[in-house]
Parts: structure tokens; sequence; C-alpha cells
């Protein structure tokens, strides 16, 4: 599994979400020494790793957020919608514990399927 953590120091929230994630991985039995951490320090940083926005959490290359709000990338604050219409600056730990586990389970998957007679 690679875990990538990216953020833009700009944003005050992104210790918070580093912290969760690494509570989220221990919790699932994952060390969280996994987690490469990519500090973006300009725009061009942010084009170079299509970075949305601070925290991004992925996944094996995925966003946990399936559905991200923002499409462009750049040096700002990222939103996570968490329940109805609210909004967050970070994710929660049942949207991070979703995408590990989608992760884990995509990963145990037999990429061969084939019947035993």
């Amino acid at each position: 599994m690679k875990v990538t953590f990216l953020y833009w120091e700009g944003c005050p929230s992104h210790e918070l979400a580093l912290a969760r994630l690494r509570k989220v991985l221990r919790e699932e039995g994952i060390p969280d020494d996994i987690i490469q951490v990519i500090h973006i320090k300009t725009q061009e940083d942010a084009i170079r790793h299509r970075f949305i926005g601070s925290p991004t959490i992925r996944i094996n290359g995925k966003d946990i957020d399936p559905q991200p709000q923002i499409q462009r990338y750049g040096l700002a604050c990222r939103p996570y919608r968490i329940t109805g219409q609210r909004w967050f600056p970070i994710p929660s730990e049942q949207m991070i514990r979703q995408a590990i586990q989608r992760a884990v389970s995509s990963s145990s998957e037999d990429p061969l399927p084939f019947s035993v007679p």
C-alpha cells in the first residue's frame, strides 16, 4: 500500500489531518511509517503533484475523497464534505478508514480469477 499525504504550510489543519491519518492506519494494523509526506511549496509543485488543496491524502494514487469539489491545482486549503451539507478542513476518520479498506480489499483480490475443478 502506498499512502501519500500532501500539504501546504499555509493551511493550519494539515498537522491535525496527518495525526488523524496516522491514527487510522495504526488502528487498521498498518504501520504509519509508510506515509510519504510531500510539502507543496509553490504553484509549480501544486501543478506537478495535481494538488487541489491542503491536506490531500491519496492511497495507491487515488484521492480518498471520491468526488472532490475542487478541480484546479494550487496553494489553498481544502474542504471535505463530511455529513450532508457540512464542510470540514480535514477528512473524517471514517473517510480515511473507508479508503484504506477499499485499497486493502482491492489489493487482496486475485487478479487472475479461476475456478478449481
